[in-house]
């Protein structure tokens, strides 16, 4: 069985518009026996002639090699220590573990059974959106591919609330994700530290009796379980507007007592993707903002988080976080962003509508391993 090799120059770049070549270069490599040199490749470049897959050694790189592809899983999850490349971000990273989370998809029609999440007063194009079950993965990004991933505004990070009396003073522990199903592209490597992160083998040792090798320590499920509430992704939201596709996933941080008032935290991840062939600009954002006290906040501005991202299909996808207060203990978010075509023209393009829900333990009781990042 013909093996695919992984060969890195600074970055694997595999694109949402180079994964289908990845998959097909797995499909060849594992379900034939041609010769495995045709289908040896460097993920940060792909030379697509007649379905043949060539090395490319751009001038002055070295190519390395990192690892061999496996198959990916279309049923069952993936293990605590399962390498992998992310589909469309490029980096490499590994699993610590699973969330099942509810994944509310506009673009799909549900039936009369099907559980939805509840609308806010006044959110656009009000429907039944159902909710399935969808695998995610809590990962950490290795430090290395951190620099090179110019699809996203900055290096993923899980934040908190700093446990002291400034309310608005927020830490973060860099190079942590989450990662669809989907999205993952499963390696094996027989390096014993496959990856550059502080906290890799804090979280994870390597044992070669077990697959994959990398088996976590205690201190992993220590962390897991005490931070439970500020780690977990439950909802999932996603709609697409004229081919393009923004998911959004909410996470409940906390709350903090401010000038005699309580004051709740979120942060959201938010993707938009390019299903279509189109070159767009994203040029504006609007949000509404609704609490449960009653308010409704309107907010616009140029771009999202400093950044106007062009999607195109070499670069099909653009990710960022942001954080969002309430003195409320729940409340609804939903918007639009405006995107402008090659032509001058613009469209507008529906973030879909998630609840803001507090929990009922909202002081982190864990301890968070270092690296901290302040963004008070």
């Amino acid at each position: 069985m013909a093996a695919c090799v992984i060969r890195r120059t600074l970055l694997s770049t595999v694109s949402k518009y180079n994964r289908k070549h990845a998959i097909r270069v797995l499909n060849v490599n594992l379900n034939s026996r041609q010769n495995p040199n045709r289908t040896r490749l460097s993920c940060s470049l792909f030379n697509v002639q007649q379905k043949r897959f060539m090395s490319s050694r751009p001038e002055g790189k070295v190519l390395e090699t990192v690892g061999v592809f496996e198959a990916p899983k279309q049923q069952g999850k993936y293990e605590t220590g399962q390498l992998f490349l992310h589909s469309v971000f490029g980096y490499r990273g590994i699993v610590l573990f699973p969330w099942h989370a509810r994944l509310y998809d506009r673009d799909v029609t549900p039936t009369a059974t099907e559980s939805k999440p509840t609308e806010p007063p006044g959110a656009h194009r009000s429907k039944e959106v159902k909710g399935k079950t969808h695998t995610y993965y809590q990962v950490l990004i290795d430090t290395r591919d951190c620099p090179h991933i110019s699809q996203r505004s900055q290096t993923e990070a899980v934040t908190f609330l700093a446990n002291h009396d400034d309310s608005r003073a927020l830490y973060a522990i860099p190079g942590l994700d989450y990662v669809s199903h989907e999205d993952i592209l499963p390696y094996n490597s027989t390096d014993q530290v496959p990856i550059q992160h502080e906290l890799f083998e804090r979280f994870l040792q390597f044992n070669a009796s077990k697959v994959p090798p990398f088996v976590p320590r205690d201190t992993l499920q220590a962390w897991q379980e005490k931070n439970h509430p500020w780690l977990e992704l439950s909802d999932v939201h996603r709609e697409t507007t004229e081919n393009i596709r923004v998911t959004v996933i909410p996470f409940y941080m906390g709350m903090r007592e401010a000038q005699n008032s309580h004051v709740y935290w979120w942060r959201y991840c938010i993707r938009l993707e390019n299903m279509g062939e189109e070159v767009v600009q994203l040029r504006e954002r609007h949000w509404r903002i609704f609490s449960l006290s009653g308010t409704l906040e309107t907010v616009r501005g140029r771009g999202v988080v400093g950044r106007e991202p062009v999607l195109s299909k070499e670069q099909p996808a653009f990710q960022y976080s942001s954080h969002v207060s309430l003195q409320a203990p729940s409340g609804h978010m939903w918007g639009s962003y405006r995107l402008e075509r090659p032509n001058g023209t613009f469209f507008d393009v529906r973030i879909p509508p998630f609840s803001l829900e507090s929990k009922k333990d909202d002081t982190p009781n864990g301890f968070l391993p270092g690296p901290f990042t302040s963004l008070a």
